[in-house]
């Protein structure tokens, strides 16, 4: 079986659920996932969006220290301070400059400017990595480096 990332919410390709948007609740989104190598000891997960008028991809969401016992996110799971305590999951920043700066922020592309494509990427990692709250996108792909063992992706699209 080939490591696959999933969510009951939206089909790879389909349209995200307005609730998940930011133009909703701006709820993160369920996602479950399976095949992941045996290896694993930790998972990450870094939501953007490409097609953003940015030099770089829209960060709208970065967990990581995820372990690896944990096979699914459930909505609503960024703002649930609770749940992520109880797995010591850290969240990164997104790319906002102000407002909520940590955490998942929902697809919201500029009105008119057509259908955006929003990647989740579920990295499989080898070894734990001990690494504090609010990391760039950037900055946790430089700790993840050679650490990757799988790499899993939904993509997700919205427009206004």
């Amino acid at each position: 079986m080939s490591f696959q990332l999933l969510s009951p919410a939206f089909a790879h390709g389909q349209v995200i659920p307005t609730r998940l948007t930011g133009d909703g609740a701006d709820l993160s989104p369920p996602l479950r996932w399976e095949g992941a190598p045996a290896q694993t000891r930790q998972f990450a997960l870094i939501c953007d969006d490409p097609d953003a008028p940015t030099p770089q991809p829209w960060v709208h969401w970065v967990l990581y220290r995820i372990p690896p016992t944990c096979h699914e996110l459930p909505e609503g799971c960024s703002q649930n301070a609770a749940w992520t305590k109880s797995l010591g999951v850290r969240q990164g920043r997104n790319s906002w400059p102000s407002g909520k700066t940590v955490g998942y922020r929902g697809p919201a592309p500029p009105r008119g400017h057509g259908v955006h494509h929003y990647y989740f990427r579920l990295y499989a990692l080898d070894q734990e990595l001990d690494l504090a709250e609010g990391l760039s996108s950037a900055q946790l792909l430089q700790h993840m480096q050679g650490h990757i063992l799988a790499t899993a992706e939904l993509v997700g699209t919205y427009s206004r």
